[in-house]
């Protein structure tokens, strides 16, 4: 554990009808889970809906919320923050955030490195949720020197799965999207990647 009471972050995927309850019966079998509200493109008005119901699941476990990239999203629905690389900077809106939230970010390489609670660093391996991602994936060594040099713990995220989930020994956390939310048993294939990284 991280010390910040989870290690595994689920990112969602909207294009799943029944996501919620996806979410919800992850959250119901691991108390290690925080989520990621992630909805690239769409309205204000939609984004906000979606993070009201997704905070409701999150309160009734007690589970962490990121909201992705959108502040005023995260101040209403009381949420943590999550700064994608192109985003908004830490710097800026560290004042903005009421004592306790968390911010996380996306780290690709040093030059993207800020201030935060915790980063997301990828593609460790080739994304499965993002087949057109043409980015060079960091892999097992890239990743473990990159994580070394961040002042925060760093979760891997990209391309992760029970088969290489076990080489990331040093994570202090993993980053999800498809492993989980688009498996047959979401609680399922958690526990099949948590056991494979924490066997490392």
């Amino acid at each position: 554990m991280t010390g910040l009471g989870f290690d595994v972050v689920v990112i969602t995927d909207w294009a799943l009808p029944d996501l919620l309850s996806r979410v919800e019966a992850v959250l119901a079998s691991d108390r290690r889970v925080a989520v990621q509200h992630r909805n690239p493109g769409v309205g204000d008005r939609l984004f906000t809906e979606q993070a009201k119901a997704l905070a409701a699941v999150c309160a009734r476990h007690h589970a962490p919320l990121f909201v992705n990239g959108r502040l005023e999203v995260a101040l209403l629905t009381q949420a943590h923050l999550h700064l994608p690389a192109t985003g908004l900077r830490a710097i800026d809106v560290r004042p903005a955030l009421p004592t306790g939230r968390l911010l996380s970010a996306a780290v690709h390489s040093m030059t993207e490195a800020q201030p935060v609670d915790l980063a997301l660093v990828s593609p460790v391996f080739a994304p499965g949720s993002k087949p057109f991602d043409t980015r060079p994936v960091l892999g097992v060594t890239g990743f473990e020197t990159l994580a070394a040099q961040l002042p925060c713990p760093a979760f891997a995220l990209g391309g992760l799965s029970a088969a290489t989930a076990g080489s990331l020994r040093h994570a202090a956390g993993l980053a999800v999207i498809s492993e989980v939310v688009h498996a047959d048993s979401p609680p399922d294939a958690l526990a099949k990647l948590r056991g494979a990284w924490h066997a490392a």
